[in-house]
């Protein structure tokens, strides 16, 4: 499997098949531009939406690809994604709404998605033995880098990849991924990430990766 970390909260999962998979994709230049990552432009066999913001949903670019946007178990190209219900606050979405976690089970490997994830009141009954955790780290809207580290550990995945914090291409006043990493000693910075179940399995303990955003 190939990831790819497009920017904010979206990425490019390959699979070992070819299946394409986006996650969260973003409308460049929206929220008068303080999203400025550059167009995704790839094509897509699924695009997964966790809420409807524009910095997650915009999936007007993926002609042909299933959307998923709901809570519930699908099943598409072999792929299994279950849909779980969250909230974008510690208030039961009464601020910013509803929030979807994606499990994503592809090449024998168990893959969460949390979206923007405000509480840390989870369904955790049904995050076990996961292998990568896609997890927003930088505050503001979302878990902050402390409140996001205690669900990791909860959670326990082999791999965790941060997500929906403060790069050069965000206005937004979130904070930068170095709070989420400061005193760990299993962070490692990495372009793409390619990975295998076995590779995972062999692991002797939980690493952080840092992906550079591609676009």
């Amino acid at each position: 499997m190939r990831i790819s970390w497009m920017g904010h909260a979206s990425f490019l999962i390959e699979t070992a098949s070819g299946i394409k998979i986006i996650t969260d994709p973003y409308e460049s230049g929206s929220y008068s531009g303080q999203i400025s990552y550059e167009p995704i432009g790839v094509e897509a066999d699924i695009v997964t939406v966790t809420h409807q913001h524009p910095d997650h949903n915009y999936t007007q670019d993926f002609e042909g690809a299933k959307i998923i946007d709901e809570e519930g178990d699908f099943q598409v190209e072999g792929i299994k994604i279950k849909g779980l219900r969250s909230y974008h606050d510690d208030k039961k979405g009464e601020l910013r709404g509803k929030n979807i976690i994606f499990i994503i089970e592809a090449d024998k490997m168990k893959i969460v998605h949390f979206g923007d994830l405000g509480t840390k009141d989870v369904d955790f009954k049904n995050l076990s033995d996961i292998d990568i955790a896609f997890m927003p780290v930088g505050g503001t809207f979302t878990l902050d880098a402390k409140q996001a580290g205690e669900v990791v550990d909860k959670i326990n995945p082999k791999i965790t990849i941060p997500m929906h914090y403060k790069t050069s291409k965000i206005g937004f006043n979130l904070s930068g991924v170095d709070k989420f990493i400061t005193g760990k000693d299993n962070a490692q910075k990495k372009d793409i990430l390619e990975v295998t179940k076995e590779e995972i399995s062999s692991q002797d303990k939980s690493k952080i990766v840092i992906l550079s955003h591609q676009r």
